[in-house]
């Protein structure tokens, strides 16, 4: 846990404490408490982390007046599966924590899912990108919400083949996250007629030099090298890419998961041009603004709102109308039934608009395809996305009865 985090924990437990006993269970009763478990300090600090938890705060604080209390609290997970797995069973048997948002890279968040299940409280997945949450590993607890790897794929990866890009080699992180946008991505390209020459698997967390991994596959002559990773190595394939020239030799990078703050950090220059997916974007129209302006001055500045940040914030919303549709009592008793609350009533926020979540757990909305502008379309701050095309929630996630989820029937 973050010190501030448990400063934060200690300074509730000591006012907590000096209550009347009787005062302070009434108030215990009636409080939710939601925790958001992400990377404050490594590779996913800004597409996740203090905006995020900026987002989180907005969410709790909208819901204010309701007849109840709400508390939030945070933590690093260090993109670690153990220690995501340990904050969060001690918030839960130690800290009477009811909600977990986010969990981080995708091995976090599939030990922690377990962990959620087990204890009978709630998952709203806000980053973490495997699709396996929604498939085999799908649980009563979960909602996963903001992307997965097929809708990242099937967004990104069949466009490219169908204009051209038939031959690919990806340089993928090595964990689940890496390997499952791999492989859904690697099924799109063959489904509409490419092929995958080969893959590198780049240690995670802690490389920085890519050079290596770039000299590989441009010596397999792909037309196109497939980056499945994220944040800071996605930035840094990029730019090494371009010291290399890649692009004047006619070889195309296709950024499978790429964010506003990665854009921010590479700048237009880099950028111009690249095709990627988001299912949030701040200009897109004027709910998307008006929730810009709502959080505006609790973000970290120079680091722009991306869709995880947008999906901490809805889920945290529709959670907390849930709760307050069924009762406080209740919800803190039974995690699955406030899913299957969530699961039965309309989704509707300023970040995604109008959508629902399915049996499974994935929550359906629109996907957008942006390319990045170049210097010269760009008119203010954070002005980069063009949008492309947009797919509906209902075409763009993977067929419910083809992600084996036990949950699902027949």
């Amino acid at each position: 846990m973050s010190e501030t985090s448990r400063r934060s924990v200690l300074a509730a437990g000591a006012a907590f404490a000096a209550l009347p006993l009787s005062h302070a269970r009434a108030q215990a009763a009636n409080t939710i408490r939601i925790a958001l478990l992400c990377d404050f300090s490594g590779t996913y600090r800004d597409v996740t982390g203090p905006n995020e938890l900026a987002c989180v705060r907005q969410a709790a604080a909208e819901f204010s007046n309701r007849g109840f209390n709400i508390e939030v609290v945070y933590a690093d997970n260090q993109n670690r599966a153990d220690v995501g797995s340990n904050i969060t069973r001690t918030w839960i048997d130690r800290d009477g924590v009811d909600c977990i948002v986010d969990g981080g890279a995708s091995s976090v968040a599939l030990a922690v899912n377990e962990v959620v299940r087990e204890k009978n409280k709630v998952f709203l997945n806000s980053s973490s990108a495997t699709s396996d949450l929604t498939g085999r590993f799908c649980s009563p607890n979960l909602v996963h919400w903001t992307y997965d790897t097929y809708m990242l794929a099937k967004s990104t990866g069949g466009a490219t083949v169908r204009a051209g890009g038939d031959s690919w080699y990806f340089i993928t992180a090595d964990y689940a996250f890496g390997h499952a946008l791999e492989r859904d991505t690697a099924t799109f390209v063959r489904a509409a007629g490419g092929r995958v020459l080969g893959q590198a698997r780049t240690p995670f967390p802690g490389t920085s030099d890519f050079s290596s991994f770039l000299v590989q596959a441009q010596a397999s002559r792909a037309k196109v090298i497939g980056l499945a990773n994220a944040g800071s190595d996605t930035i840094n394939c990029i730019k090494q890419a371009s010291e290399f020239g890649l692009a004047r030799r006619g070889i195309k990078l296709a950024s499978l998961l790429m964010f506003m703050p990665d854009v921010h950090s590479l700048g237009l220059e880099q950028t111009q041009g690249l095709i990627c997916t988001e299912t949030f974007y701040w200009d897109l129209n004027d709910r998307t603004r008006a929730f810009t302006r709502r959080v505006a001055g609790q973000l970290q500045s120079n680091v722009p709102l991306c869709m995880n940040h947008a999906g901490g914030y809805a889920s945290v919303i529709h959670y907390l109308k849930a709760v307050a549709d069924m009762g406080v009592a209740r919800a803190k008793e039974n995690g699955a039934e406030v899913v299957a609350r969530m699961k039965a009533m309309p989704c509707d926020d300023d970040c995604f608009g109008p959508g629902s979540i399915r049996q499974d757990g994935r929550k359906l909305h629109p996907a957008y395809l942006f390319e990045v502008k170049a210097p010269s379309e760009s008119h203010g701050r954070y002005d980069y996305y063009k949008l492309l095309q947009t797919t509906a929630g209902d075409e763009g996630f993977r067929p419910m009865a083809e992600g084996n989820c036990p949950l699902v029937r027949s």
